[in-house]
């Protein structure tokens, strides 16, 4: 079996070939791969609510990034500035257009010198780079400091199939949906398209699990909700971003 690369880590591809299409959600879902990932992930941690404090961000940027970080963050709060008030489709284009210009795609082991670390957006936009989870977690930041409901809001686990129907390159990949109403089909916000599409209209991409502050979703199996049964990298990049503003 070959190696497929997730945002830095290797799966192997044989296991990753059972992950369900969108549509088949409650079918049996890959165990070994959502096992393994979750494992290295679950432990126990708080969530806090977005909320900039766009002076101690820029203080921070200017800090660690010189006048570049300062810039970013004053285009960060602009967007947010300029977002409020409209409605919430327009708030995930505009906040999925102004990561996708800013930020170039880049591996955590180029960026950080690792193989799997979750950047805050302070720190993806400082450096103006950031792999898939970046990208996922500055929109995800973004659309709750906007007010939209975290219930609507789910950072997703999917196989992404890379190059076309035909293609045999296959990598575990994350994005954001965002569900207007419950049971509707989630919009994706992804770093490897600027365009917002259903997932019915996203045959490249396979959930493997999903997860926001209230829960944790594997294919359709109720949400693990336990404070106790938390996602480690998520509880550290929630605290450094508590520590740069965010909170």
């Amino acid at each position: 079996m070959r190696d497929v690369l997730l945002c830095g880590r290797k799966w192997r591809q044989g296991a990753l070939s059972a992950i369900p299409s969108w549509h088949r959600r409650r079918a049996a879902i890959f165990q070994l791969a959502a096992t393994l990932l979750l494992s290295s992930l679950l432990l126990g941690v708080g969530f806090v609510a977005a909320k900039p404090l766009f002076d101690q961000l820029t203080a921070v940027a200017v800090q660690r990034y010189g006048p570049p970080g300062r810039d970013a963050v004053t285009a960060w709060r602009r967007l947010l500035a300029d977002a409020a008030g409209l409605d919430e489709v327009e708030q995930v284009r505009r906040v999925n257009a102004f990561f996708n210009r800013r930020i170039q795609y880049e591996s955590d082991d180029v960026v950080w010198h690792q193989n799997d670390y979750w950047a805050t957006p302070l720190e993806t936009l400082g450096r103006a780079m950031g792999d898939c989870e970046d990208f996922a977690i500055a929109k995800y930041v973004s659309l709750e400091a906007l007010g939209i409901p975290r219930s609507k809001l789910r950072l997703t686990y999917v196989r992404a199939q890379i190059g076309g129907p035909t293609s045999g390159i296959v990598q575990a990949h994350m994005i954001l949906g965002y569900y207007p109403e419950p049971s509707a089909d989630p919009m994706i916000l992804d770093s490897l398209i600027s365009e917002i599409r259903p997932a019915s209209r996203r045959p490249d991409l396979a959930p493997i699990f999903s997860f926001n502050a209230e829960g944790l979703w594997v294919a359709g199996a109720p949400a693990v909700s336990d404070p106790t049964a938390r996602l480690s990298r998520w509880r550290d990049v929630l605290q450094r971003m508590a520590q740069e503003g965010i909170q």
